[in-house]
């Protein structure tokens, strides 16, 4: 009996040697699917040793990847290559919290990244969300699954830093429209300091970005965005691609120039006829933008600053609809 298993063993690390798939990736990760009969999506579930997001960037909580409405997709995989512990391991509207305690933390001490956990500061560089840092801490997650919505929450207990972090993500009644609601509490002995942005990994119907692909804003743009390049054409409060991405990457850090602004903003394919409106019920701070050949991600910005004892609820709506041809 102890040879066969030791021989199951090796054939199991061939098979994963001869695939090129590795052991970590290899794991069927945690998922569940919600609808309202109108829209339907699906959605990995956090878990520390089998789930799809185990980086140390992207709040684990809420990886929609995929979402269905009117025969439209509208999330999907846009990576080239995938880890579950990569910066980069997220889909859909994936979030990113500023780290908390980073600077004052010393090389080998922890900071905090809400929807992760505490994190260990490797050394005295600047940090980078690209770098894989060790995570010390997951706190306690729980998660519920209901037909229509999943509610996460997680409790994270550190020396000055704490928090309960709930998030439900629910497919309203009778509407296409996604509901993706927050509370973070701040239990611990510090102020929470940070700020939250929503990457928005568009990949609608599968297509590549390109004309067709049109992100219009609450306000005007200006003809001196920087980062542009010649694939993108501005005009009033529209961003429109002219031409296929490829191989190119078009990014700026701020589209707002540092001005509060409405959250409120329309991505489109007008190439198939998909749309979404999306809201939010705290201003905009911040909204750059990012895109690659399989995604374009608008980023909008909220700040957050939480007192000990009390708590910070914030809403996104996303609202789906087609588009005449």
């Amino acid at each position: 009996m102890k040879k066969f298993r030791i021989c199951t063993v090796c054939l199991a690390l061939c098979l994963v040697s001869i695939t090129g798939i590795s052991a970590q990736t290899a794991i069927n990760p945690p998922e569940t699917e919600i609808s309202n009969g109108i829209i339907h999506a699906r959605l990995y579930l956090p878990d520390r040793v089998s789930g799809y997001n185990r980086g140390p960037r992207f709040d684990w909580a809420g990886i929609i990847y995929d979402l269905k409405y009117q025969g439209h997709s509208f999330f999907g995989k846009w990576q080239d290559t995938y880890s579950p512990t990569a910066h980069d391991s997220a889909m859909g509207p994936a979030e990113v919290f500023d780290p908390l305690g980073f600077n004052e933390a010393k090389a080998g001490q922890k900071f905090i990244k809400i929807g992760i956990g505490a994190l260990v500061k490797a050394d005295d560089s600047a940090y980078d969300f690209m770098k894989s840092y060790d995570i010390a801490n997951y706190g306690k997650w729980k998660t519920k699954v209901q037909a229509d919505h999943v509610r996460f929450v997680q409790v994270l207990k550190e020396a000055e830093h704490a928090y309960k972090y709930q998030k439900c993500v629910q497919l309203k009644k009778g509407e296409p429209v996604m509901l993706i609601t927050h509370t973070l509490k701040n239990t611990g002995k510090k102020s929470i300091e940070t700020a939250v942005y929503d990457h928005n990994f568009f990949v609608i119907d599968g297509s590549t970005t390109g004309p067709g692909s049109v992100v219009i804003f609450p306000f005007k743009l200006k003809e001196n965005v920087t980062g542009m390049s010649d694939y993108v054409n501005l005009t009033g409060n529209q961003l429109q691609f002219t031409k296929e991405l490829r191989n190119k990457f078009v990014s700026f850090p701020d589209l707002t120039h540092g001005e509060r602004s409405v959250y409120a903003f329309n991505v489109e394919n007008r190439t198939t006829g998909a749309g979404v409106k999306i809201t939010g019920d705290k201003p905009i701070t911040k909204l750059a933008f990012w895109s690659s050949l399989k995604t374009f991600c608008p980023e909008p910005y909220i700040n957050i600053s939480i007192k000990p004892g009390q708590e910070f609820s914030w809403t996104l709506t996303y609202t789906y609809y087609t588009i005449p041809h």
